[in-house]
């Protein structure tokens, strides 16, 4: 264990547990041993109610380099190393073959799957011990991953989470939790991600215009109706056109759209089986009519036209939170009344995945909508950019939530569900959960455990993969999976092995190696460019030629100096021409 050369992958509230329980276990204490620890985060004044190895004067630093020093002073003879990198296809210059090469046993202290399946990728290939943990409010498991004794974190997934169906969260709410899903949606949608498009339209307008005619579809007219309001129908160019824009909103969101469900569904309507429409859980709504009497409806207005001058980059007048400044600039305003529209089509439908609704004449109405950006973008500062706002939940000041909470409790009050106030509509659309420390000990606890069987070379038999649930509580403890085995002939494999080859092979010396296998390759891949498929006859003209001269040329590939492999995906059939799942290719040169 003295000896041993550790990765620790992130140096949060794991991390900064593993790291105490390492530096006390003795671990990577000797002058031949070496622990890495890597994070690209810094700490911030969250983080210290759970991550103990971190203070109050440390906020802004580098997380890694935080634990690494305090846990050198718990022991020191821990001789740990800190890294400011994360862990990713991105930074494979830095993690590169002979750093994992080097590695003894990764230890994953993440917070997120895409993260964890990469390294777990990576131990794979490298052959690595990975020990894997997680928490969540009370739960908390544990993973050992030992090369060919058990199966791999990748092997398996959660199943997705259950959401609401997107017609209940867009038309039928009927709790809060709908009501902030939407209104998170409808941030994302006005404040980020339409400006993104705008931007892209802006940097790009004849790619943009050319990738909008050939999709041609539903989603390409609502991007460019998109866009059209922010360049074009809704700019603003004052605080003033920030606050009327806020107003149409609120008539939009919270009026004309339920008049118009109410006119296309009224209250005594029957569904085809005869039963009513607005029967449990729908609750039928009811529209808003705006007054700048009440405060709820000035603070909405003020946060959303805050929001909307950010994006254009407007300067924010000192009244811009002011009631009665405001009340009085709303109070001039005259919106016309509404006129409802026939045939719109609501969906209704639990099960459907999307909500657009095609147009007969898409793409004339696509040509009609890039129309009036030509005409409008000569009318445009030069260098004009819009200012995406990223959802930020943890800034009190910044109005994010405030237009949530507002957008939210609005239209909680249309369907008489009770409203909520900001720091719980923080927590619902923050998606919260709050972090316990005592579940993060006992993750760590266990993992150490399991690290001390790893070091002594256990057998299977001895490994545990952990489930806890601290408020049942439960505690479960299972052996490990072993791996799938793929057999074939009188050879088997599983996702540990990988085929070595270790010659220059031509493509048609590759197809003459897996015949002597008993099987027959019929397309083979590097990247995401296919070098062969048998089905096409041209790919014989590359018969003759070396795969790593096709894998350079077709694939773009780029081999660093440091490695002297690369590596290729075949797809094979036996003899009965049935699909054979055969192991990673490396290609030595």
């Amino acid at each position: 264990m003295a000896d041993a050369k550790v990765l620790v992958v992130g140096a949060g509230a794991l991390g900064c547990e593993f790291l105490k329980n390492l530096a006390l276990m003795g671990v990577a204490s000797s002058s031949k041993g070496k622990l890495i620890i890597t994070d690209d985060d810094v700490i911030e004044k969250s983080n210290l109610s759970r991550q103990f190895l971190f203070r109050d004067w440390n906020i802004g630093q580098a997380k890694s380099t935080v634990a690494a020093a305090a846990a050198t002073a718990i022991n020191p003879n821990f001789n740990v190393h800190a890294l400011q990198n994360r862990v990713s296809p991105e930074t494979e210059m830095v993690f590169d073959d002979e750093f994992w090469e080097n590695i003894d046993i990764v230890i994953n202290a993440l917070d997120n799957v895409n993260a964890r399946l990469y390294v777990d990728s990576r131990c794979v290939y490298f052959q690595k011990p990975l020990l894997e943990s997680g928490t969540l409010g009370t739960k908390c498991n544990t993973q050992v991953v030992i090369p060919h004794l058990t199966e791999n974190y990748g092997a398996s997934r959660d199943p997705p989470e259950k959401q609401a169906p997107m017609c209940t969260v867009h038309s039928f709410p009927h709790n809060i939790h709908h009501c902030l899903t939407w209104a998170r949606s409808e941030f994302e949608g006005l404040l980020e991600k339409a400006p993104t498009e705008a931007n892209t339209f802006l940097s790009k307008p004849e790619e943009y215009k050319a990738s909008m005619r050939s999709s041609g579809d539903a989603q390409s007219r609502e991007s460019l109706e998109r866009v059209v309001e922010c360049l074009v129908t809704e700019k603003c160019v004052t605080f003033e056109d920030c606050i009327l824009w806020a107003r149409k909103r609120f008539e939009d969101y919270f009026s004309n759209r339920v008049r118009q469900l109410i006119y296309s569904f009224p209250e005594d309507s029957r569904t085809s089986t005869g039963a009513l429409f607005w029967s449990a859980p729908k609750r039928f709504p009811r529209p808003l009519d705006f007054t700048s009497q009440d405060p709820s409806f000035i603070s909405f207005i003020a946060s959303a036209a805050i929001l909307r001058a950010e994006t254009y980059n407007i300067n924010i007048p000192d009244w811009a939170t002011n009631p009665r400044r405001l009340a009085e600039v709303l109070d001039r305003i005259e919106l016309p009344p509404f006129q409802p529209r026939q045939g719109v089509k609501i969906v209704t439908d639990e099960k459907a995945t999307n909500l657009t609704t095609p147009a007969s004449d898409e793409s004339t109405i696509i040509d009609q909508l890039i129309k009036s950006l030509d005409n409008e973008i000569c009318n445009l500062p030069p260098g004009f950019q819009m200012n995406p706002i990223h959802f930020e939940k943890d800034d009190d000041a910044n109005f994010h939530m405030d237009f949530i909470t507002g957008l939210a409790n609005m239209r909680a009050r249309n369907y008489g569900i009770p409203e909520v106030d900001k720091l719980k509509a923080k927590f619902i659309a923050g998606r919260i959960i709050p972090a316990i420390a005592t579940s993060t000990a006992l993750a760590t606890g266990l993992v150490c455990l399991e690290l001390y069987k790893v070091f002594a070379k256990h057998g299977v038999e001895k490994y545990r993969n952990s489930f806890a649930n601290l408020s049942l509580p439960l505690f479960s403890m299972a052996e490990p999976v072993p791996p799938k085995v793929f057999k074939h002939g009188n050879q088997s494999w599983s996702v540990w092995d990988r085929w070595i080859i270790s010659e220059n092979l031509s493509l048609s010396e590759l197809l003459q190696w897996f015949q002597a296998k008993g099987l027959k390759a019929y397309s083979i891949s590097c990247g995401q460019s296919m070098l062969y498929n048998n089905i096409f006859p041209k790919h014989k003209d590359r018969l003759n030629r070396k795969v790593l001269d096709l894998a350079k040329e077709i694939s773009k590939l780029e081999i660093p100096p440091t490695r002297h492999h690369f590596d290729i995906v075949v797809a094979c059939e036996d003899d009965e021409r049935n699909d054979v799942d055969v192991p990673l290719v490396s290609i030595c040169f």
